[in-house]
């Protein structure tokens, strides 16, 4: 079967032969070629609902990947939407079935919740991750001992073990910047971030010591925005933009709350942050200038 069906559009056979990002990723492709479909044969949410007996909502859920399919739910969409070909249904049903699979941070369901499991799956699809940091050093980037920190004063309340998980769950998710195929880290943080202790000198050593060895990742681009560029246009919180290479996914931004996050994917709103972490990024320290400057924390740190 080709790469593209005749229409010009990719095939989601690609998609089975090259799967990146697990389940998240996979809804959200598999949605949006269902929308396609939908929105070819001029059938209303409503119709489609009914064809697999729901309502207009669950088709707008699984047209946006929030849910996992059944393959009888998608045999019938396919069905109404005049999709005869054999290959072509047995691709689709496939897709949903690897939709429905669970991805490695299912084992932590426990201490994961569904906004931030969301964000995860498509973390591991990205090509491009920008990000930036106004209280803490980002996720991906913290050692051990700062994220157990940084867990507990977000859930003062856990147990021990709970605690643990969670910093587990972080450190799992580090792998994915030395993997094959790793995305590109581009994070600016805030002087603050840097300037916070946490858990004593020692520790923070260490944090920028691990900070200084990602700066000189290939795929790793750190700045640090000092406090003498004044007030930025992000002070209000941290921002993510995912980029994909996979051309049913768009850019999407990523605000992150305290207990829950938003998902930014329309056009208007991602190029609005992107134009602000173009600014920060400009206004920022170089990446040397960043070496510099974590190795004279480093270096007070011994004094």
């Amino acid at each position: 079967m080709t790469a593209t069906r005749p229409g010009g559009e990719p095939s989601i056979r690609r998609y089975l032969e090259h799967p990146r990002g697990g389940p998240t990723v996979l809804r959200i492709v598999l949605g949006t070629q269902l929308r396609r479909l939908r929105e070819r044969s001029n059938i209303t949410r409503e119709a489609a609902g009914d064809a697999i007996r729901g309502s207009h909502a669950k088709i707008s859920r699984l047209e946006l990947g929030r849910t996992g399919f059944k393959e009888r739910d998608v045999s019938d969409l396919l069905t109404l939407y005049g999709v005869t070909d054999e290959a072509e249904r047995a691709d689709f049903l496939a897709l949903a079935r690897q939709a429905s699979t669970p991805g490695w941070w299912n084992r932590y369901s426990d201490v994961l919740p569904s906004w931030f499991e969301t964000h995860i799956g498509l973390e591991e699809a990205a090509s491009v991750i920008r990000t930036y940091e106004v209280q803490f050093i980002p996720g991906l980037l913290q050692t051990e001992e700062y994220a157990r920190a940084v867990v507990r004063l977000g859930h003062p309340r856990s147990p021990v073990p709970e605690v643990e998980r969670r910093v587990q769950l972080r450190m799992e998710r580090q792998k994915l910047l030395r993997a094959e195929g790793a995305p590109r880290l581009w994070a600016v943080m805030d002087e603050a971030s840097l300037r916070r202790p946490l858990g004593g000198p020692a520790m923070m050593r260490a944090q920028f010591e691990k900070l200084l060895e990602a700066a000189r990742l290939p795929n790793v681009t750190l700045q640090v925005a000092p406090f003498e560029i004044g007030g930025l246009a992000a002070a209000g919180g941290p921002i993510t933009i995912l980029r994909f290479q996979e051309p049913d996914l768009p850019d999407i931004v990523y605000l992150e709350q305290l207990t829950s996050a938003l998902y930014l994917d329309k056009p208007d709103d991602v190029d609005n942050y992107l134009a602000v972490l173009d600014r920060l990024s400009a206004e920022a320290c170089t990446p040397r200038q960043t070496e510099e400057f974590l190795q004279g924390l480093i270096d007070a740190g011994r004094g």
